[in-house]
C-alpha cells in the first residue's frame, strides 16, 4: 500500500508531503479527461473518420458507423460520467479515508473499466468489480450531479436542470452514470443516451434530457 512508500521517507516531512501529493494526483484524471475530449473534437474538425478513431480511445462502444452528432454525444456522455469516476469519486474517498481510500477506489474503478463487461468473456469474472464500483459510486455520482448544476454558468436554468436529473437520472444501465449525464443534459439543454452498439451488439437505452439544443462541436 502507499504507506510503505511514505514510511520509506520517514524523517523527511517535505518529501513525504510531495509523495502524498503525487499519489493523490495519480488518482485524479481531470486533465487527461479534458485532453482526450479535446482530441476527439479536434479530430472531428479534420473529418468524421478521424473523430471516430479518437473517440475509440475513451469509449467502449463501437465507433465505426457513428454520425458526427453521435460522436459528439458519446464524448459529452464520457466526460459527464468520468467527471464522477475520475475526479469527484477519488477526491471524495481521499478526503474520507486518506490516500489509501483514493487508491483503493481507483483500483476498483480501473478493474471495472477493464473487466466489468456483460459479455461471455467477463460476465462472471468481472461481476465483483462492476458491483463494487457501482456501490462505491453511489454517493459520488449524486454529489457530482449537484456540484455540476450549482457550478454551471449563471444563465443556466438550474431548477430545470435538477428536474431533468430527477426525471432521467435513472435512465441508464448503470445505477450511477445517469445522474452526472442528466445534469449535463439539463445544463446544455441537449439529449443524451439512446441506443449504442457494443462489440457488434445493439444495446437499447432510454434517452436523457430534452433536445432543446443540437449537439455540435462547440458543445464539448
Amino acid at each position: 500500500m502507499p504507506y510503505g512508500i511514505i514510511i520509506a521517507f520517514d524523517g523527511y516531512p517535505i518529501i513525504q508531503s510531495l509523495v502524498k501529493i503525487y499519489l493523490i494526483y495519480t488518482c485524479i484524471a481531470a486533465r487527461n479527461l479534458s485532453d482526450e475530449a479535446k482530441k476527439v473534437i479536434s479530430s472531428l474538425r479534420v473529418n468524421l473518420n478521424e473523430g471516430r478513431k479518437s473517440l475509440l480511445w475513451i469509449v467502449g462502444r463501437d465507433t465505426e458507423k457513428l454520425t458526427e452528432k453521435e460522436v459528439i454525444r458519446a464524448t459529452v456522455e464520457t466526460v459527464a460520467e468520468n467527471t464522477s469516476d475520475g475526479v469527484i469519486a477519488p477526491l471524495f474517498y481521499t478526503m474520507i479515508f486518506g490516500i489509501t481510500g483514493g487508491i483503493v477506489y481507483k483500483f476498483v474503478n480501473t478493474m471495472d473499466s477493464m473487466i466489468g463487461y456483460k459479455n461471455e468473456k467477463y460476465l462472471d469474472f468481472g461481476y465483483l468489480a462492476a458491483k463494487t464500483d457501482d456501490m462505491l459510486n453511489l454517493i459520488p455520482a449524486r454529489l457530482t450531479e449537484i456540484l455540476m448544476i450549482i457550478s454551471a454558468p449563471k444563465e443556466t436554468d438550474k431548477t430545470r436542470s435538477f428536474q431533468i436529473v430527477k426525471r432521467d437520472g435513472r435512465n441508464h444501465k448503470s445505477p450511477n452514470s445517469g445522474y452526472p449525464e442528466s445534469a449535463v443534459a439539463g445544463i446544455l439543454k441537449v439529449q443524451l443516451g439512446g441506443s449504442s452498439s457494443y462489440k457488434g451488439v445493439l444495446v437499447q437505452k432510454p434517452t436523457i434530457g430534452d433536445p432543446l439544443e443540437s449537439l455540435q462541436k462547440n458543445t464539448c
